[in-house]
C-alpha cells in the first residue's frame, strides 16, 4: 500500500517515467564506436542514474583524453542523444496514470541528473510537463544523485520537509540520494542487479502502485 502521509511526491524521470535508458545507451554506444571502443552491458548498468558529467569523465580517461576534453565530448553526446528524445522518448507503463492521480492530491516536483533542455522536452512529449510544480535538474544544484541535492531542493521549492514527501527511483544512485535527503523512498528497480538497499518499497512497476492510489493517499 503506497503510505497516505505524504504532502508531495518527487519523481525521478530517466527510466522511471520515462523510457529513456535504451536512448543512453545506443547514444553512448555510438560515441565509443567511434574511438573503436565496445560499449558493454556493465557500461550500461554503471551509467544509469549517474550524471552525465560523470560518465563523461569516463569515458574520456578510457580513450584517454584530458579533462579539458570534456566539454567537447558532452556536446557530442548530447548531439547523438538529443534527436533520439525528440523522436522516442515514450512514457514508462503507469507513469502518466500515477502522475494525473498524484497530481490532483498533492504537488509534484521532478529531480534529475539529466539536462533541462532533454528533461522539458521528454516531458512535454508525453503530455506530464504541466504536472510538475517544480522541476530541478542537477545544473540547478551544487552536486547530482547521489548526493541528496536535488531532492532537498525539489521540497524547498514545493514548501514541504524532505520526510513530508515520498520519492519515486529507478537507480541505486537515484535511491541514495532521496534516502540521504530523507524522503520515503519507492522503486522501480531497472533490473535485478540494481541494488535497492536504500528504498522503503520496491515494486517491479509503476503500474502495481495503481491500485493503492484510490484508497491510501
Amino acid at each position: 500500500m503506497l503510505p497516505g502521509r505524504f504532502r508531495a511526491a518527487v519523481f525521478d524521470v530517466d527510466g522511471l517515467l520515462i523510457d529513456t535508458e535504451p536512448l543512453w545507451a545506443r547514444a553512448e554506444e555510438a560515441l565509443l564506436a567511434r574511438r573503436g571502443l565496445p560499449f558493454t552491458e556493465e557500461d550500461r548498468r554503471r551509467t544509469v542514474g549517474r550524471s552525465i558529467d560523470a560518465t563523461i569523465r569516463d569515458y574520456a580517461n578510457r580513450m584517454g583524453l584530458s579533462p579539458s576534453a570534456d566539454a567537447s565530448l558532452r556536446r557530442e553526446l548530447m548531439s547523438l542523444v538529443g534527436p533520439m528524445y525528440r523522436a522516442e522518448a515514450s512514457p514508462m507503463p503507469g507513469a502518466i496514470e500515477i502522475v494525473e492521480r498524484l497530481g490532483r492530491r498533492m504537488p509534484l516536483a521532478a529531480a534529475t541528473n539529466t539536462d533541462r533542455h532533454l528533461v522539458e522536452g521528454a516531458l512535454r512529449r508525453a503530455g506530464l510537463l504541466g504536472a510538475f510544480t517544480a522541476l530541478v535538474t542537477a545544473g540547478d544544484v551544487a552536486r547530482p544523485k547521489p548526493a541528496p541535492d536535488v531532492y532537498l531542493e525539489a521540497c524547498a521549492r514545493l514548501g514541504v520537509a524532505p520526510p513530508e514527501a515520498v520519492g519515486f527511483e529507478d537507480s541505486a544512485s537515484g535511491m541514495a540520494a532521496a534516502r540521504a535527503a530523507g524522503l520515503w523512498c519507492i522503486a522501480v528497480p531497472d533490473g535485478p542487479h540494481v541494488i535497492v538497499d536504500d528504498a522503503d518499497l520496491v515494486v517491479s512497476s509503476l503500474t502495481d502502485l495503481i491500485p493503492s492510489l484510490s484508497h491510501s493517499i
